[in-house]
């Protein structure tokens, strides 16, 4: 699939449902992921997660909290932090930003797809996961307007339907894959055989 074979960064969305996958994801990542990964995962601010460093000493790669002014880097995957937007900003360097919650969310997915489609145009390959909100949507639709590559998680295999649902209604020529094909095609990045 030649839009992953030019792809500068993965990007996963999800919400509830999706933190199991997401961790198996990254788990099995190689130490040569040709891909930088940015993560952004609702999750309330009132409880503190160690998801990130749990990663860390599971994954290959470095996995931590982005940090502001952090540069994007190939062999980490920053997750973003609770109750901030995380932007890219075109030097490929992080922005934590605390405007309003986007669709009640902060993280917003579609903020940072929007921020990181705008840097990296047709070379980003995004996957939108499980999910109780429309959070993502409109970010993984924009990403495909710009000859990105849009991946969904297929709704008859997830825990909360309603973000899938959402993004398939507007991005109908989204990539549809169960968890099996997701794990087969994210795990072919970076060789000669894609999907």
């Amino acid at each position: 699939m030649q839009k992953a074979a030019n792809a500068k960064v993965l990007l996963l969305g999800g919400s509830a449902g999706s933190s199991s996958l997401i961790f198996h994801l990254i788990e099995q990542l190689p130490a040569d992921f040709p891909l930088p990964v940015i993560v952004v995962l609702h999750r309330s601010r009132k409880f503190k997660s160690e998801i990130e460093v749990l990663l860390d000493s599971r994954s290959a790669l470095v996995v931590c909290v982005a940090e502001d002014k952090a540069k994007l880097k190939k062999g980490h995957v920053y997750f973003a932090p609770p109750d901030y937007h995380l932007l890219l900003e075109p030097d490929e360097t992080f922005t934590l930003d605390f405007s309003e919650p986007v669709i009640y969310s902060r993280p917003s997915i579609d903020a940072t797809f929007f921020s990181v489609s705008d840097v990296y145009r047709d070379k980003v390959v995004a996957l939108i996961l499980s999910g109780a909100s429309s959070d993502g949507s409109e970010g993984l639709c924009y990403i495909r307007a710009r000859n990105g590559l849009a991946i969904i998680q297929d709704p008859d295999t997830v825990e909360v339907k309603v973000m899938p649902e959402s993004a398939i209604s507007l991005c109908r020529d989204a990539l549809i894959l169960t968890d099996e094909s997701i794990f087969t095609f994210i795990g072919s990045i970076g060789k000669e055989t894609y999907l």
